[in-house]
């Protein structure tokens, strides 16, 4: 098992504790689609990604999701495994958006290393607080920015992640990430198609002018 390499405080685990968590982690691989932690109180526990693609999301009441966070080879994901920090619960669902492999630690496994190790203590608090920055700085940009604007970024990051200007992505995947309904990502797109920033056809956004899409986005 090559968990090592996913673990960035590994050489700071004592030979025992590197043994418990070789012993006890699970390799999962897991289809494009997999819900994998459904926003209950249940601790799934610690996921390194091997692999793949994961999105973690919020649901509003009405049943809205917003993608809060996704987590690509080599990220790390707490969100599952908040209940090993004191007072702190997440109601945040997790699924693969693409096929995967993961590795998960137990969550019983990592609160005894946190209680044992002040590294980990420290690497957990490090990373739940990147966690919550992502999370201010998305309700920051709902809050602030225009919806032109956000969307103009989240094709450009897509695009990015993607390595391509041809999306395969539909109105209503677009929404679930953005908190909105289909129909208004449906209408912006449009717009955008008139100022000639995409091109749409059924379950794809080409990108036609990257340049135009930063400068609405600066």
């Amino acid at each position: 098992m090559d968990i090592a390499n996913y673990f960035p405080i590994w050489d700071k685990l004592t030979p025992a504790q590197q043994q418990r968590i070789a012993s006890t982690t699970i390799l999962h691989t897991v289809s494009g689609g997999t819900l994998l932690h459904d926003g209950g109180p249940d601790c799934l526990g610690l996921l390194l990604v091997k692999s793949g693609q994961l999105r973690a999301y919020m649901l509003s009441e009405e049943g809205r999701e917003i993608t809060i966070s996704r987590f690509f080879e080599m990220d790390i994901c707490l969100f599952s495994a908040s209940c090993v920090m004191s007072n702190m619960q997440f109601a945040v669902f997790i699924e693969a958006e693409k096929d995967s492999e993961i590795y998960v630690i137990p969550a019983c496994l990592y609160q005894n290393l946190m209680d044992e190790s002040l590294p980990v203590a420290n690497y957990s608090h490090n990373l739940i607080t990147n966690h919550l920055s992502e999370v201010m700085w998305l309700m920051e940009q709902i809050m602030w920015k225009s919806f032109d604007k956000r969307l103009a970024r989240f094709l450009l990051e897509e695009s990015a992640v993607e390595g391509t200007n041809s999306l395969k992505i539909t109105h209503e995947k677009i929404a679930n990430h953005m908190g909105t309904a289909r129909e208004v990502v449906t209408r912006m797109l449009r717009w955008f198609q008139s100022e000639g920033m995409v091109k749409l056809t059924r379950g794809t956004v080409d990108i036609t002018d990257e340049k135009k899409l930063r400068k609405l986005d600066a």
